[in-house]
């Protein structure tokens, strides 16, 4: 099992900026993929980004320009920096990762529990 524990949530004003952290723990021989999505009241969840091993980024059309993710190998950790928030980005956003527990396992999908964004007008 893996565990992600996100922080860096909260209330922000609209046009603010705000960083999201995330550390994975438990047993993890390897990460490949970890990153950001969220969900919005009545809406599906949704990619806001992921950051491959290698270091490729992959990001929503509508946060592109606006959040940079990044990531630390070497800790399990993963960051969503999130500049020039909207009314439209408040929502749970959920750390994300795949990852396997021994060399040539299968690979496994976790979530976060979820830190809520808020963004005031």
């Amino acid at each position: 099992q893996v565990q992600l524990v996100e922080s860096g949530g909260g209330l922000v004003q609209s046009g603010e900026s705000l960083r999201l952290s995330c550390a994975a723990s438990g047993n993890i021989f390897s990460l490949y993929v970890m990153g950001w999505y969220r969900q919005a009241p009545g809406k599906q969840r949704e990619l806001v980004a992921t950051i491959i091993r290698d270091g490729t980024t992959n990001y929503n059309d509508n946060v592109k320009g606006r959040c940079t993710i990044s990531g630390d190998n070497a800790k399990n950790t993963v960051s969503l920096q999130m500049n020039s928030l909207t009314p439209d980005d408040p929502a749970v956003y959920y750390c994300y990762c795949n990852a396997d527990h021994f060399r040539g396992g299968p690979h496994f999908n976790y979530w976060g529990q979820g830190t809520q964004v808020t963004v005031s007008l």
